[in-house]
């Protein structure tokens, strides 16, 4: 087994690490892939955990239920199927003081933030028993917080940084974001805001997203462990990786810039989720992805996409009111092609009703594009499915007769009211996938539809031969690009971790 010599046997019960930041957006996710990466590597058995999760990326496990995408990216990286006991609670913002909660990959309502915070103490018996039920399937856990642990307006009744430690009794290593400045006042500072019991349970320390001479660095390391007695287990250089990324604080979000070849443009709606739909096109030559924040910044695309959102109403409404959905129609008048996924999907119809209240409730005019009608409904559509291409339109006329597949996480169903082409037929006998006559405008509920081997480049395909270009023999596998992702997050631990420190950590526990 690699790296024998460093390793200690693991009890029949599970051992457990957890990753906590000074900040949100500090790298705690990505290290805690990289730490389940090394140990699934080193044989052990390891399963992720974060026991309450704020994204509006999210991912559907095989049984239908709703987690985080950050903790189903980790579980790829441990090489096993996510499941919802890796990240219980899941909340959702719909507004700047309020989120749709989900428990247990189910919805349990949308509940504002005070509320929420004053009766999550009832979540701690789901949490424990998720977590309980890990600990008896796997060797190692490896635990992600969230923000930071230093938050001491959240402090009481915490169930998701040392509350959460505490309750697993997992030693705690604390990251800092260097790219972003004051990272040694930063883990000073939240260490010291900390109780003395939990100030004992932090056992290293860890400087991420370092660029530069690391000898220059190492005088502020000793410091810092002199300052706190707590010694700095890694320097982690700034390295890129295609790692899927949590939340709106990714930086993919803040490619803006027009680059040669086709520009697609993916406009970023106020409360956008799952853009990791769109991955697959910022790794292919002669693709320009950019993420269009404001009007000015739309020009003419080649291919326009439009997002999910966890409230599409609210988003159709801002693109009127910002004037983006003028500038989209005039593209769509050129026959620029327009795709929406999910609540993109469903703006594009004649008309959405919301009776039930679901997002702001009443009636709203959509963008005319698709000959469709929208009804929110209480009850939201989670499941993974595949489909068969039945007939093939605009980009997707290629498609005709192939499979194709996804995961669908809605609220409503959408209605074609006649000027529609069908194009897919799902595996439970349900129709997905709508164009209008052309095929210059279509939109499917399916998010990942653009990761089936060859969906991607056969529109690219398409779209550069309209324009003179040269297609290259661009063959992308993404499952085996992943892997190498992860074994290079591995390899990026390794060097930058004192692996024997954080295994003799992993056995000594707290």
């Amino acid at each position: 087994m690699p790296g024998q010599d460093i390793q200690k046997e693991v009890s029949e019960l599970a051992k457990a690490i957890m990753v906590q930041g000074t900040m949100s957006n500090s790298g705690k996710s990505f290290l805690t892939a990289g730490l389940c990466r090394v140990f699934m590597q080193d044989g052990y058995k390891t399963a992720p955990f974060k026991s309450q999760n704020m994204a509006l990326n999210s991912y559907i496990t095989r049984d239908g239920l709703e987690i985080g995408r950050a903790q189903a990216m980790q579980a790829e990286a441990c090489g096993i199927e996510p499941t919802v006991d890796m990240n219980p609670i899941l909340l959702k913002p719909t507004s700047h003081v309020g989120s749709q909660v989900i428990v247990n990959g189910e919805v349990r309502g949308n509940w504002k933030a005070m509320d929420y915070y004053r009766d999550k103490t009832k979540l701690r018996a789901d949490v424990l028993a998720a977590y309980e039920r890990l600990a008896q399937e796997y060797e190692i856990i490896v635990i992600e917080g969230a923000g930071s642990p230093a938050e001491i307006n959240l402090r009481e009744n915490d169930i998701v940084n040392m509350g959460m430690a505490k309750m697993a009794k997992a030693p705690v290593l604390l990251v800092g974001d260097i790219d972003r400045g004051g990272v040694f006042a930063a883990l000073y500072g939240t260490v010291k805001l900390l109780e003395e019991d939990e100030q004992r349970m932090i056992k290293g320390l860890v400087i991420n997203k370092f660029r530069g001479d690391v000898q220059i660095l190492k005088p502020g390391l000793r410091m810092i462990e002199e300052q706190l007695s707590i010694p700095v287990l890694g320097v982690v250089p700034l390295e890129p990786l295609d790692i899927d990324d949590e939340d709106s604080l990714s930086d993919r979000l803040t490619r803006t810039r027009k680059e040669a070849g086709i520009d697609v443009a993916v406009i970023h709606l106020p409360h956008i989720s799952n853009f990791t739909d769109f991955s697959v096109f910022e790794r292919m030559d002669g693709v320009s992805l950019r993420y269009v924040q404001k009007p000015g910044m739309l020009g003419s695309p080649d291919l326009i996409l439009l997002p999910g959102t966890k409230n599409t109403m609210d988003d159709l409404q801002w693109m009127r009111e910002s004037g983006m959905e003028t500038l989209i129609l005039r593209q769509a008048e050129k026959k620029t092609p327009v795709i929406g996924i999910c609540g993109g999907f469903q703006m594009l119809g004649e008309v959405m009703e919301d009776p039930h209240g679901v997002e702001h409730g009443g009636f709203m005019r959509g963008m005319g594009l698709l000959g469709t009608r929208t009804v929110f409904s209480e009850a939201k559509t989670r499941t993974q499915i595949s489909g068969r291409m039945e007939q093939g339109a605009g980009l997707w006329e290629d498609w005709t007769g192939r499979e194709v597949s996804g995961y669908e996480i809605h609220m409503g169903v959408t209605e074609n009211l006649g000027g529609c082409t069908e194009l897919i037929r799902l595996a439970d006998g349900r129709t997905d996938a709508l164009a209008n006559a052309d095929g210059s405008v279509l939109g499917s509920y399916l998010h990942g539809i653009f990761d089936t081997a060859g969906f991607a480049e056969s529109m690219i395909k398409k779209l550069m031969a309209d324009k003179g270009m040269e297609y290259g023999s661009f063959h992308f596998d993404l499952q085996a690009h992943k892997e190498r992702e992860y074994d290079r997050l591995a390899d990026l631990v390794r060097r930058s971790f004192d692996m024997k420190k954080i295994y003799e950590i992993l056995e000594e526990g707290i």
